[in-house]
């Protein structure tokens, strides 16, 4: 299986990154980046693209694969919504649009979020952007499934790039477990999502909007 992964410098790309490399089926990871990320690996190709908004004269670097995993995010604290909204809506339907025509068997899983407005009329504006952009997703021509997870623990020494996300799994990491037992639905590790989405690649999902509990069920 060929996978390509966006956002991988971010906490949740980078524990999908991880899981993939592990995976004894998937046998080439290309990644999109801005920049050279500096990870190796036999398995690994970097895809340097400094505008993730255009993709012209890239056809074959992004044809021929199985799976994307679209991992790439940013949080909307302090953004008005247009820019968020450019960055959230606008790259991922930008990379979905091409990858949709180019691999048209493949699957496209979306990290999403908790609380998504499907509706696109709610009054929280990332929300209403996230809900925009799976509903853009789902009308394209390949199987897209939007992951929606809600708390999420980061293991394997992953970190988040947000300084006020890093504080706050400073502090809550002796509570996860607690939070694990208490409200198993309602949190996830970046080894679960990495493994969820290998999961949805192999077999597909009858579901193609997945909350926690549904991601925590494909791991059964």
């Amino acid at each position: 299986m060929k996978v390509l992964i966006f956002g991988v410098t971010g906490m949740v790309g980078q524990g999908v990154l991880r899981e993939c490399l592990r995976a004894d089926d998937v046998e080439q990871v290309a990644v999109v980046v801005r920049r050279a990320t500096g990870f190796e690996s036999p398995k690994l190709r970097e895809i340097v693209r400094g505008d993730l908004a255009e993709y012209e004269g890239m056809e074959g670097e992004l044809s021929g694969f199985d799976a994307c995993f679209f991992c790439l995010g940013i949080s909307s604290s302090g953004m008005a919504e247009a820019e968020y909204a450019r960055i959230t809506y606008g790259l991922t339907t930008a990379a979905a649009e091409v990858l949709s025509r180019l691999n048209p068997e493949m699957s496209f899983t979306y990290v999403s979020g908790a609380g998504t407005d499907s509706s696109e009329k709610g009054r929280t504006m990332w929300a209403r952007v996230k809900g925009r952009t799976e509903n853009a997703l789902l009308a394209l021509p390949f199987k897209a499934y939007m992951f929606r997870p809600g708390i999420i623990e980061p293991l394997d020494g992953i970190e988040s790039k947000t300084p006020a996300y890093r504080i706050f799994y400073k502090m809550a990491k002796p509570l996860l477990p607690l939070v694990r037992w208490a409200l198993p639905n309602q949190i996830l590790s970046t080894r679960e999502i990495g493994q969820a989405m290998l999961a949805v690649a192999r077999g597909g999902c009858a579901k193609r909007i997945l909350e926690t509990s549904d991601i925590r069920a494909l791991l059964r």
